[in-house]
């Protein structure tokens, strides 16, 4: 019996089935292609399919033949591990060795209790430090004397911009010449800053836009000099602080010890007021409404600016603040999707800005429309919220109308909503009523004529929101702790406790208390620092530390790692973003925000190290709260890693002061028994404080010999546990090569390697020659194959790495191979635990011809190939009949690991969906495959190309040949904004579009942050050995497939596709750029979080009269005639100094 041969356009014969619905993923089918769904056929349904009495030809073998070429896979694989693998000699050789080892055990909850009180202690002394900090300062300003005839050649001090100031000959300070008395100072290389630093001297730096000669900023300078004390004072009291920061309302920062400023490629913005911890330390969190006028006179150059303006306000909100934003003319509309108020997040943020752009001004003013509904949006109880400051905040040309109705509706007599309002562009409309609305509503009014005063004027309103908490006194001088960012002077991810600084004067006797904050105090705490509190290599390569904030985000975690940053903007990874998503997770999450304690296990998905495979583990997750701050910290363990082994070598080795390299087991680290013994691989740790580190594992391993000859056992500069649990695992591992390698043929069975890694830190390859091609990681806990060996029972395969863009595998030398993992499991008397993992490396050539053999009707290698005669039948096999049968082993995660076609050889390794797309997706509807799909927030991605910005943005005024004849168009306030228009045209992207990463200069030019979307695909619900048809009309195909016992492998026999009529969509597993899932609907779920617990937003006594009076900075008629010179010159424009200091900084 057998199938005729297959033509395009030729029916195959059988009975016809009714199509199942389409299962509801993957790519879906057209209306017209319904009939190419997939149908199940059993087994016994196949056989009239299979056999046609009287006709001579092979046919599709049956499902019995296939799962005996199954058994046989499966006991070649098996007898092949047994023998070279060593999984049972190496227990033996464990348990020869009881005496020098003691296997300990790891106690959840004692751990995570220990650790959090470390953290607990590490962070309360950088909190006394803090408290000392804002005590000194307070006292010191109070008992300054303000100087109205300051001069710069009064105040000596380092301005950390000086050195890139004097190496740039365009600079202002050095066309100018400063005045001021710029200490120079010689730096010394600290590992711990990771820079050159000055431990006598602090360093000022001051933002590029403020004028340093200022009075107010001298004056400044002048009191915070006697900070420098204080700060080394605290120094000397803790030694591990990092950098202590003083940031000034005023835009100063002075922070010890000093270094110079990293100064950026282009201007440099950096303003203290606009960092994540400067804001979060000086007001408690916001619930914001932003309301624009995008009536018909705002058009042009005033439509541009207050764009603008609105994306530089979102600038200076936190996770913590809660925000909408609004266009109104007429009628009140949300400028995005948001209709309520979302969490002033990283991507939400990212979603106002780009709907911002893309406001148009048309109709009337309608005030009252405006602010109804921002009322109404504070006034909605039914989200979450910040449920603390509310304010609006309303740009405007300007219009007549005080809406007092609508105040006397909504805000008082309470007034609990403060107003700020924004009068924007060049007019002469009467302001009364803005300032009015303001001062009204507790609020302040500000201009902003043109691009030079939006930065800081949409940040001064910080200074209202500060004014109950200096009012509350000792009551809000409460430490709060930052989401983890990057650190501006280059010490890497950190966090940091902030301590607002309250300004003590007072006018005069009996006058009211001053209201004004002073600042914020910040000390750094490294993440590296928190992370030596925790537990390494005790819990095992799959067990790690966690901790969370109230937002729910990782404070800790092995999966933060964002490949780039950008210091404006807080790294923000969610806890069930660095980890897949589930109920159980989610519950974990909500009870440590709430600050519980707890444990539970889970059944849950993990990604593999290399993100390409997701394993289905048990996990140990335990929590309690770190006390006295935001965070929570948690453990988790797999049960495997519940007992773990600690080397106790005294007995025989310590007693004898001698080098280690004395010490027995040692002389196999030695490369000059590499050859008899294999080549050894020492994961790289910092096993004594002088072992010189390196990337090349040769020479970390002859660093590490070097020394070894000068180290005791006993040494205080090494960890013991890590150094003798390595010299352990040598001697461990050569007793391997001792009982099973050495007297084995590889090449009888194929073998190009076969290793051994161990949790010590351990891997050996044999023979030596092979660790040439030897492309894992030599640290095992950072190596794929041995974490997902430690979480898999059976054998583990893992093809070489492919990507669809490289070119494919070269099979020259034999050098390809495929590694075949499994874990050791060791039981003493009740403990289990898995310290080790071995393995083969298969020689893909020689196995792709073993796999045909085996999946065939030959019994062995040698055995001549049956033959088929013209009056007999005979069923196909994946050897003779590989032109028309496709035989292939997949891996778990959908990757070609193994195939009978010769030409499909150098795509081992690919997505199999690459290879045959349709078979493919047969295997995953049919339930042998399921996706995952995630997204990776911490991606960096190539910038995309600038577009063409030669022409001037529309809008912006180009002066006549009329108005430079004309001298009041000199003096008049058009051409002043023209001048700041190309001042800040340096600083802006496209004049109105600030590009922080190129003003920065940073290396955010070259890489930015990006989402990219993920797919992993891994075993189904189906076990069992499976016969289907692709139903594809005329180009059917039928396909038997079964997963391999004790391996991660499904083995495929398929008919060869003869027609490409029934090509079917392709599953993606590559990771692809997105803008990730859609914020406007998730924001209708948001995750569970709670804000910090002290909320200063009200006080009786607050004075609400300074609430803003309009000014300007009146232009400079040489300064405008100048610059007109230049620009008819062609030259290009210099920037000018501006004080941009509030008048109410007088201190």
């Amino acid at each position: 019996m057998a199938v005729p041969a297959r033509t395009c356009g030729a029916s195959r014969p059988g009975p016809a089935r009714t199509a199942r619905p389409w299962p509801g993923r993957g790519p879906q089918p057209g209306p017209g292609a319904r009939r190419s769904l997939w149908l199940l056929l059993p087994p016994l349904l196949l056989l009239p399919l299979l056999a046609a009495p009287g006709s001579s030809a092979y046919s599709f073998p049956q499902q019995h033949t296939m799962q005996h070429w199954a058994r046989r896979l499966e006991q070649e694989v098996d007898g092949v591990m047994r023998i070279f693998g060593g999984v049972q000699q190496l227990r033996e050789i464990y348990k020869d060795n009881r005496n020098l080892f003691e296997v300990q055990e790891n106690e959840p909850q004692k751990l995570v209790e220990k650790v959090a009180g470390d953290i607990e202690s590490l962070l309360d002394r950088k909190v006394q430090a803090l408290k000392r900090l804002a005590d000194a300062a307070e006292n010191f300003q109070k008992a300054h004397r303000w100087q109205d005839n300051i001069k710069e050649e009064d105040i000596l001090y380092y301005d950390a911009k000086a050195d890139a100031e004097l190496d740039d000959p365009e600079s202002e300070d050095v066309e100018r010449g400063s005045k001021a008395s710029t200490l120079r100072l010689d730096f010394i290389e600290d590992p711990n800053f990771k820079n050159k630093v000055n431990y006598s001297y602090t360093a000022v730096q001051i933002p590029t836009d403020i004028y340093k000669g200022s009075t107010v900023i001298l004056n400044e300078l002048n009191w915070t000099e006697a900070l420098e004390n204080v700060f080394m004072e605290n120094r000397r009291q803790d030694p591990t602080l990092l950098w202590q920061v003083f940031g000034s309302a005023t835009g100063v920062t002075r922070y010890y010890p000093a270094t110079p400023w990293r100064a950026p490629k282009k201007i440099d913005l950096y303003d203290v007021r606009r960092r994540p911890w400067y804001i979060q330390g000086a007001s408690s969190p916001k619930d914001m409404v932003i309301i624009v006028d995008v009536s018909g006179s705002v058009s042009g150059l005033t439509l541009k600016l207050m764009k603008t303006s609105v994306c530089e306000m979102l600038d200076t909100l936190s996770d913590d603040d809660y925000v909408n934003v609004a266009s109104f003319n007429e009628k009140a509309q949300p400028v995005s999707c948001f209709t309520h108020l979302v969490q002033a997040n990283v991507r939400n943020k990212k979603v106002f800005k780009e709907a911002v752009q893309g406001m148009v001004a048309k109709g009337t003013t309608g005030y009252k429309a405006g602010f109804e509904y921002a009322f109404d949006q504070l006034q909605n109880s039914n989200i979450t919220r910040a449920n603390c400051n509310k304010m609006i905040m309303m740009f405007t040309d300007g219009g007549e109308d005080r809406v007092q109705d609508v105040f006397e509706k909504y805000n008082w007599p309470n007034r609990t909503v403060r107003v700020f309002t924004f009068s924007v562009g060049q007019h002469n409309y009467d302001v009364t009523p803005l300032q009015w609305m303001a001062c009204a509503n507790k609020g302040y009014y500000f201009e902003i004529p043109s691009i030079g005063a939006i930065r800081i004027n949409t940040q001064e309103y910080l200074d209202v929101l500060g004014r109950p908490m200096v009012l509350a006194g000792k009551e809000a001088k409460q430490v709060q702790w930052t989401n983890v960012y990057e650190d501006a002077l280059g010490l890497g991810l950190v966090v940091t406790g902030t301590l607002p600084v309250f300004n003590l004067t007072q006018d005069g006797p009996g006058e009211k208390k001053n209201q004004l904050i002073l600042g914020v105090m910040g000390i750094d705490v490294a993440l590296n620092d928190i992370k030596r509190l925790t537990p390494n290599y005790t819990l095992g390569a799959n067990g790690y530390v966690f901790a969370i904030d109230l937002n729910g985000y990782v404070l800790l975690h092995p999966n933060l790692k964002p490949q780039t940053t950008n210091f404006r903007e807080p790294v923000t990874l969610d806890f069930l973003d660095a980890e897949l998503e589930d109920e159980n997770k989610e519950e974990i999450r909500r009870s440590m925000i709430d600050g519980n304690k707890g444990h539970k296990q889970i059944r849950t998905l993990v990604k593999s190290l290399d993100e390409r495979y997701i394993d289905e583990v048990i996990r140990n997750y335990t929590w309690v709260p770190i006390r006295s701050t935001n965070y929570s910290l948690g453990l988790v363990l797999p049960p495997y890693s519940t007992f773990y082994l600690q080397a106790n070598l005294s007995d025989q080795i310590l007693q004898v002061k001698l080098p280690i390299s004395k010490l027995k087991d040692f002389e196999f680290l030695l490369p000059s028994s590499f050859e008899s013994e294999g080549h050894v691989f020492i994961a790289p740790r910092e096993y004594c404080k002088d072992l010189n580190a390196s990337d090349n594992n040769t020479e970390f391993l002859k660093n590490f010999i070097e020394l070894m000859e000068k180290v005791t056992p006993d040494s205080k500069q090494c960890n013991n546990f890590l150094l003798h649990n390595l010299i352990l695992d040598t001697g461990i591992t050569q007793q391997l090569v001792e009982r099973v390698w050495r007297d084995q043929d590889l090449n009888t069975y194929s073998l190009l390697a076969v290793f051994a890694a161990t949790d010590g830190g351990i891997t050996r390859v044999f023979p030596n020659k092979a660790a040439e091609d030897w492309t894992e990681n030599p640290e095992p806990f950072n190596a794929s194959f041995y974490r997902r060996s430690l979480d898999n029972h059976g054998y583990v395969f893992k093809p070489p790495h492919q990507d669809t863009l490289l070119r494919p595998l070269e099979l020259e030398n034999d050098t390809v191979g495929i590694l075949v993992s499994t874990a050791v499991e060791l039981s003493l008397g009740r403990r289990t635990l898995r310290p080790a993992v071995v393995g083969v490396k298969l020689d893909l050539e020689a196995w792709a011809e073993k796999f045909k053999v085996l999946a065939s009707n030959r019994t062995h290698q040698d055995q001549p190939q049956k033959q088929c005669g013209p009056s007999s039948h005979c069923e196909m096999d994946c050897e003779v009949n590989n032109e028309d049968l496709l035989c292939v082993l997949i891996d778990d995660g959908g990757f070609l690991v193994l195939s009978n076609q010769n030409h499909q050889w150098d795509q081992v390794g690919r997505f199999f969906s690459e290879v045959d797309a349709n078979l493919m997706l047969a295997l995953y509807n049919n339930s042998f495959y399921t996706r995952k799909e995630s997204y990776d927030y911490q991606a960096a991605c190539a910038p995309q190309p600038p577009g063409n910005l030669g022409a001037a943005p529309r809008g912006v005024f180009v002066p006549t040949i009329a108005d430079f004849l004309n001298l009041a168009w000199w003096t008049s306030a058009a051409a002043w904004s023209l001048f700041q228009q190309l001042l800040y045209g340096l600083i802006y992207h496209s004049w109105f579009q600030a590009d922080a990463a190129e003003a920065e200069g940073s290396p955010e030019t070259r890489e930015s942050s990006c989402v990219m979307k993920q797919t992993q695909y891994y075993f189904g619900s189906v076990n069992a050995s499976y016969n289907a048809i692709i139903d594809c009309g005329n180009c059917s195909r039928l396909f038997h497939a079964q997963r391999l016992t004790n391996t991660n492998l499904l083995f495929v026999v398929a008919e060869k596709p003869l027609c490409s009529q029934c090509e079917a969509g392709r599953l993606l597993q590559k990771e692809t750029h997105s803008d990730g899932p859609e914020q406007c609907e998730l924001v209708q779920r948001p995750r569970y979080r709670r804000g910090p617990h002290i909320c200063f937003d009200y006080n009786a006594t607050e004075d609400t009269s300074d609430c803003g009076r309009g000014a300007s900075f009146p232009p400079s008629l040489g300064v405008l005639v100048s610059l007109q010179l230049l620009l008819l010159l062609g030259l290009p424009p210099r920037p000018q100094p501006q004080v941009q200091v509030h008048a109410s900084r007088r201190l």
